[in-house]
């Protein structure tokens, strides 16, 4: 397994501020805002209640029976409680998903550019990552006879992200009927869906693939708390599945962290309750920071970064810098050199493209301040000017 490239880059940043270095991190899959108030006074309700100790190992029934309303009200999906399992976050679900779900030798389809954790979850299963690209003329989107071409006999598992991490594409109900007419003449495989960030979502209308006719029982659904809730650092995620998935999960699950935090879990509970008034603030600021950023990407010579219709990233296009030369001698051969050329000499950190699966692009997240994000644009545009 490799080390996460996120993580990495977010370190070797920490290291230039102890130094004194003004480093504007565009790196962080986070958002800024704080977590709503409902919910950590429910967190804290919970502590002065003693609500300290294990649940059961799915998670509390509540907050399940809460899932379930919301994959009936927001998705038009029912599901039993006993089709939920509630993880330390949803990296977890992932994870167990792919471990219950492959063996050695089994292949799983992954379209690149992807999240940096998904081909380390496939081998840490033992079963085969296959990368399957994509690119700007999609809008990094999968299309069906890419994936028709992909499969084997092999072929187990379809990992999709929608909206994406790293590129922030939303498929459409259209675009995701396409792929589930493939996947009808291949019913060995399963999809494993990562629907994190379902709420932060600008042009477009969020579509389960589980809500196609035929798909539910063939699709592990994986949601949860930190990105649409600001929650990241509360550990609460949940995948909705076939029962029997469920259960094979839940086995393994109890075997290496058990239930998750319980005070998160009543936090959850509130998320899933409250006004969703503050989303729909967050979301309001995302749209006009990704708008913002959108514009100074498509003004610089040599970029190409399509619309990100949700999330909080863009993937820009920047091979047209490779080959060429940093005024300090440092030369720019692949995104990896431009990613830490950015940070070290200019102090932007953000997150090379080959992490993703693309080489020849970069992820900038646009889970900060206007005012970062003014600074770290004009700080981006003067150390390419200076590239020859």
């Amino acid at each position: 397994m490799q080390v996460s490239a996120t993580l990495a880059m977010s370190g070797r940043a920490k290291q230039l501020r102890r130094r004194g270095a003004d480093v504007i991190a565009l790196s962080a899959g986070e958002p800024d805002f704080n977590t709503p108030e409902p919910i950590a006074e429910a967190g804290m309700q919970a502590i002065r209640d003693g609500f300290t100790r294990y649940t059961q190992n799915a998670g509390m029934l509540p907050l399940r029976e809460a899932i379930c309303a919301k994959f009936q009200e927001d998705n038009e999906l029912s599901y039993a409680p006993s089709q939920i399992l509630c993880s330390n976050g949803a990296k977890q679900s992932v994870a167990l998903a792919v471990c219950v779900l492959t063996a050695e030798g089994d292949e799983v389809l992954i379209p690149a550019p992807y999240w940096v954790s998904y081909p380390e979850m496939t081998r840490f299963a033992g079963a085969t990552p296959v990368i399957v690209r994509t690119g700007t003329e999609t809008d990094y989107r999968l299309t069906p006879a890419v994936l028709e071409a992909a499969i084997t006999p092999r072929t187990r598992v379809l990992i999709l992200c929608s909206p994406s991490n790293p590129t922030g594409s939303v498929y459409s109900r259209s675009e995701l009927a396409a792929l589930a007419e493939v996947l009808q003449r291949h019913e060995r495989i399963m999809v494993v869906s990562d629907e994190i960030y379902e709420h932060v979502i600008y042009d477009a209308e969020h579509t389960p693939i589980a809500a196609l006719p035929g798909m539910q029982e063939r699709t592990v659904t994986v949601n949860g708390f930190s990105k649409c809730f600001a929650m990241t650092g509360w550990r609460l995620g949940y995948m909705a599945a076939p029962q029997e998935v469920v259960a094979q999960a839940a086995k393994l699950q109890g075997q290496l962290t058990s239930a998750p935090c319980s005070i998160s879990q009543k936090a959850g509970l509130a998320a899933l309750q409250m006004d969703k008034a503050p989303l729909r603030h967050m979301v309001a600021a995302f749209r006009e920071r990704r708008d913002y950023m959108l514009a100074c990407l498509r003004a610089l010579s040599g970029v190409d970064c399509p619309k990100p219709e949700g999330a909080f990233y863009l993937f820009p296009q920047v091979a047209s810098y490779f080959g060429c030369t940093a005024p300090s001698g440092r030369p720019i051969s692949d995104s990896n050199d431009l990613g830490f050329y950015l940070l070290e000499e200019h102090h932007v950190a953000l997150v090379p493209g080959v992490a993703f699966g693309d080489p020849n692009g970069i992820r900038l997240s646009y889970a900060a301040s206007m005012k970062d994000l003014k600074a770290a644009m004009g700080r981006i545009e003067h150390a390419l000017a200076l590239l020859s």
